[in-house]
């Protein structure tokens, strides 16, 4: 028999062989093969990132910005940009009497509006008004702009599928010739995007009127395009949910990563081990995988999005509740 010396000498150069040809043996694996990413529980308050932001607006100007946003990426993913492997997520402003200039990328990106009125953003020559609350959709390759008209800053929350469109090695940009483009059709011709607040707002309130909430999720709604049924994106879902004053909801987990930004209310959210304090304005991840539980000490009214579209789409994505 041969020595373990001998054996041991015939494996070294055996992984040089295969090393040398650019194979890797999968029994050496070292690769995640477990539900769940890198990313870890985050939380962003809005009274930290607000006076940050004012201050890059008088710092950077909108020239030298091109987009003044400030990316909220996930403490476990330096380097990356990203809020989860597979989602974006950045503050952006803009001010009064600016222009955000007219470009296009593959990924599609969603604008979930948390302060001022004023602004628009205009999409392949149509312009969108943005108020408060409200969820605007950009897809993908469409030609957009931000512009604001009114007096006072504006800001929203920029989520987009950038990862994927990385990943897939298809991540085109392009700018417009000038800095704004022509407005050339009215407002609404085009199919829908945007979802204004006042009106997702008052479904919330119908639907909490037809019955108990769900024990996780409180009431919640999936935005939808009405032409087609499916979600706004190939790849993103969106949300909006109700959580009735005193709300202790049940943990659950799924495979999606997620982004919430809290519109109205005060409560808390326990992920995996972390638990924040959430306010209005704040922004937190929940990792795909991780066990998350609400609970609200007022009424609460909360937007997400999250790559469950993609997930459904491909026939990965789970929950358990």
């Amino acid at each position: 028999m041969c020595s373990a010396a001998v054996v041991n000498a015939d494996r070294v150069r055996f992984s040089k062989e295969i090393a040398a040809r650019n194979l890797k043996p999968l029994w050496e694996r070292v690769m995640r093969v477990k539900p769940g990413t890198a990313a870890v529980p985050a939380l962003w308050r809005w009274e930290e990132v607000r006076p940050l932001l004012m201050r890059a607006c008088e710092l950077i100007t909108a020239k030298e910005a091109e987009r003044r946003v400030l990316m909220l990426e996930n403490p476990a993913l330096p380097g990356t940009t990203f809020i989860t492997p597979a989602l974006f997520a950045g503050v952006q402003a803009i001010l009064p009497n600016e222009i955000a200039p007219t470009h296009r990328h593959t990924p599609n990106a969603l604008r979930f509006v948390m302060e001022g009125e004023g602004a628009y953003t205009a999409i392949d020559g149509e312009r969108i008004a943005m108020r408060p609350g409200d969820f605007v959709v950009t897809p993908g390759w469409t030609w957009h702009d931000h512009g604001n008209l009114g007096t006072k800053p504006v800001v929203w929350l920029d989520g987009l599928d950038t990862a994927f469109a990385n990943l897939f090695g298809a991540h085109f940009r392009e700018d417009y010739p000038e800095e704004s483009q022509p407005v050339s059709k009215p407002a609404g011709v085009s199919p829908i995007l945007s979802y204004p607040y006042e009106r997702t707002r008052e479904l919330l309130e119908e639907f909490s009127k037809g019955g108990e909430p769900h024990s996780s999720h409180g009431w919640r709604l999936r935005y939808t395009d009405p032409a087609t049924g499916r979600d706004p994106f190939p790849t993103m879902a969106a949300f909006m949910q109700k959580l009735p004053k005193g709300f202790a909801g049940r943990n659950c987990r799924s495979t999606d990563g997620a982004v919430y930004c809290v519109v109205e209310g005060q409560g808390c959210i326990a992920i995996g081990e972390a638990r924040f304090e959430f306010g209005p304005k704040d922004v937190f991840v929940v990792p795909s995988w991780e066990r998350c539980r609400f609970a609200a000490k007022t009424d609460c009214v909360i937007f997400s999005y999250s790559d469950r579209a993609a997930q459904e789409a491909l026939g990965f994505w789970r929950e358990e509740s």
